[in-house]
């Protein structure tokens, strides 16, 4: 008999006259959330932790953040999240729901995603945003820790983000990969040989107006960046794990104007 983790967050907030400040909270599981102090005034901060050590094949784990009305938020994870090898015919699932209300902003800041060989994965992140809302995500997947040696030679990979505006399909970004995973990503049309990727999605009226800036961080790295139907998106793909953080901070120090990263990703 294997054991399994069951893990879900709810997590609310609303906003006061000095400003935002935690209003729902429900725990269960081994997902916990911890509340680093913050200045008058400032966005508030939530940071997620995953007490089980890691995922395995028949996990279950859930998220639900809504950030009120006028609300302004940055959501991180204590550390990378780690899904191990899972036994044939099990896979891990994992299921986020972020709601932006009007003027509210929420930042999405995970730590990486570090897959190991032979795991299983459904994971599904939905935004659901309102009129004049702002939302800035970061997903990162590392394929094997590269200063340990580790490869993933097999996996079974869905991965899917979709973000909604009034209802309307915004994003609907999918990565797939079954079977031969490390084969898979030395396809030049798939990464090229890169062992780690990643995404920055943005929305938010000034979104159009970073792009250029966005690009110039992202330029030392193998990226890209685009804007249409108001989503800014940039790609990156690196060669490890500490190649892409480097290439996501770059891209975040822009989009969120210079403002410190939460201290878990500085730790």
């Amino acid at each position: 008999m294997h054991q399994r983790s069951y893990g879900a967050l709810r997590l609310g907030f609303k906003r006061r006259e000095h400003g935002t400040v935690l209003a729902d909270l429900r725990q269960e599981g081994c997902l916990k959330a911890r509340f680093p102090r913050s200045e008058p005034g400032a966005w508030a901060g939530a940071v997620t932790l995953n007490t089980s050590g890691g995922v395995a094949g028949g996990d279950r784990l859930g998220i639900a953040v809504r950030a009120g009305a006028g609300t302004r938020l940055s959501i991180a994870s204590q550390a990378a999240e780690r899904f191990y090898r899972a036994i044939p015919g099990s896979y891990a699932e994992v299921s986020n729901h972020l709601t932006v209300e009007p003027g509210a902003a929420l930042e999405w800041l995970p730590q990486e995603t570090i897959l190991f060989d032979r795991c299983a994965l459904r994971r599904r992140l939905r935004i659901d945003l309102a009129v004049e809302a702002s939302f800035l995500g970061v997903e990162s997947l590392v394929f094997g820790r590269a200063a340990m040696g580790e490869t993933v030679g097999t996996a079974e990979i869905d991965d899917l983000v979709e973000l909604r505006r009034e209802g309307k399909l915004v994003l609907h970004d999918r990565i797939r990969l079954h079977g031969p995973v490390s084969a898979l990503l030395d396809r030049r049309a798939v990464a090229a040989g890169a062992r780690a990727a990643g995404t920055l999605i943005h929305v938010a009226p000034e979104a159009e107006s970073r792009l250029d800036a966005l690009r110039v961080a992202l330029a030392p790295f193998d990226a890209g960046a685009s804007f249409a139907d108001g989503l800014l998106l940039a790609r990156i793909v690196a060669r490890d794990g500490a190649a892409l953080r480097s290439a996501v901070v770059a891209g975040l120090n822009v989009l969120r104007d210079g403002r410190k990263l939460p201290r878990v990703w500085l730790c």
